[in-house]
């Protein structure tokens, strides 16, 4: 049986692989336990988040990676997709995301963002998008108020534009901080909080399939394997999990205020 797993470029192509062959090798092995036949698994890269988003929906991939605000723009699309497992970071559900910039930008709180230009990740990324720009609205900082941001589609070429200087702060996760970024140089602003990464699955794949990915991945446990992800196990999810999301993707629509339509009345 071959299935085929999506995720979204979040890093570049070669780390992608790198991470994610030995989780899916022992997922087979597992699965093959569980449903007492050979199991192949493909993994696709998507050539951005809204093409994983639109894969998941359409069912042209069994299951899929994602962040939490591609899970929920998923489920808009088609309520039927399934929650498998929900990734645990620390034994937690929930992890860091990170305002960061160069320590003597004068940007210390997320009011100070106002006049300056910002470097935001991809349009569909939960940090890189919708928990910042949700943090902005609540600090009074919005599209109209920014000097310029863009949307530079990966965590680390976020960092590369607060490093370089192309762009005077940005957001991350704490894993590409950590990373990339020299704490001499480059400061957090804020942290904030995430939840973890949702592993979901097409609306009309077997529900014997379903659990049996449910069951392989609550017995990842190995940090050899997983470890890769910032991850230190999974455990079942609901769609609950991710209200926190849900609210702050909902705040975030206040960050680019909508055009007001013209009238010739």
């Amino acid at each position: 049986m071959r299935l085929h797993f999506g995720v979204y470029p979040s890093d570049r192509a070669t780390t992608m692989y790198r991470k994610f062959t030995p989780v899916l090798e022992a997922l087979s092995a597992t699965l093959e336990t569980q449903l007492k036949r050979e199991v192949d698994i493909h993994l696709t890269i998507f050539e951005d988040y809204a093409s994983g988003i639109k894969a998941l929906a359409n069912g042209d991939v069994d299951f899929v990676r994602f962040g939490p605000a591609s899970y929920i723009l998923a489920e808009e699309l088609n309520p039927n997709i399934q929650l498998l497992a929900m990734e645990l970071r620390k034994g937690l559900k929930r992890f860091n995301g990170l305002i960061i910039a160069k320590k003597e930008s004068g940007i210390n709180a997320i009011k100070d963002l106002q006049g300056k230009t910002f470097a935001f990740g991809d349009s569909n990324s939960t940090i890189g998008r919708y928990l910042a720009q949700s943090l902005m609205v609540d600090a009074g900082v919005s599209a109209d108020t920014l000097k310029d941001f863009d949307f530079v589609h990966r965590h680390d070429l976020v960092a590369k534009a607060v490093i370089t200087g192309t762009h005077d702060a940005g957001a991350v996760k704490a894993s590409t901080y950590k990373k990339l970024c020299n704490p001499d140089k480059i400061k957090i602003v804020v942290a904030f909080e995430n939840v973890t990464k949702p592993w979901v699955a097409r609306a009309d794949l077997p529900q014997k399939i379903k659990d049996a990915i449910t069951a392989s991945l609550l017995e990842l446990v190995d940090s050899k394997i997983i470890g890769e992800l910032g991850c230190s196990g999974f455990t079942k999810a609901t769609p609950k999990d991710y209200e926190l999301v849900r609210k702050a993707m909902k705040n975030a629509e206040a960050f680019t205020p909508k055009e007001e339509s013209d009238n010739p009345n």
